[in-house]
């Protein structure tokens, strides 16, 4: 496994490259990359067909912005932000549809999230899981998803954040905060209730 600074050093390396003209090099970056950018596309988009569809854009957009990436932070967070900026985009353009509702998705799947916190944080979460975790975040503002997913699902570090979302770690823990306490609220209804 590669350290973050090997995995910075190797990026900046494949980036000089395909700015030197080899746009095949590109690829690379794709591969390194698609999976996390699509599941936090389709997380923050609450849509597996328009998460994708973004994250090609993203993919797309980054390579026109290549030249502007300085090295300042990782080429990830770098990503992120502009992952975030597309979703956000996206979501104010898109008219609003309607969305499955709280309580039908606690009808629906309530055992399924029982088990979801039953999980040990050492055991990874299978596929299903994820998507159950993924449909509970797009229950919540935009900005309460777009933290978590980076925290939770994609292993963000506190300032990896913050240099995604562009604010203070002050911002990103406050933010956390706030998130953690909607969903928890969302949640202390079906928690209670199955306790009984």
């Amino acid at each position: 496994m590669r350290s973050p600074l090997e995995t910075k050093s190797q990026d900046y390396e494949i980036i000089l490259e395909v700015l030197s003209g080899n746009r095949n090099a590109y690829a690379e970056i794709v591969r390194r990359y698609e999976e996390q950018v699509r599941r936090y596309c389709v997380t923050l988009l609450s849509d597996p067909a328009s998460g994708e569809d973004a994250a090609q854009e993203v993919f797309i957009k980054a390579y026109q912005a290549l030249g502007k990436f300085r090295g300042n932070s990782s080429f990830s967070t770098w990503l992120y932000r502009i992952a975030a900026n597309h979703c956000t985009d996206a979501i104010r353009k898109r008219a609003r549809r309607k969305e499955e509702s709280w309580e039908k998705l606690l009808e629906d799947q309530g055992d399924k999230i029982e088990r979801l916190f039953t999980v040990s944080t050492n055991e990874t979460l299978d596929r299903e899981q994820s998507e159950l975790v993924e449909k509970l975040f797009s229950q919540l503002p935009e900005k309460s998803r777009e933290v978590l997913t980076l925290r939770e699902l994609q292993g963000l570090s506190y300032q990896e954040i913050a240099d995604a979302l562009q604010c203070t770690l002050d911002a990103v823990k406050a933010r956390l905060k706030r998130a953690r306490q909607e969903l928890e609220l969302k949640l202390r209804h079906f928690l209670t209730s199955n306790d009984v």
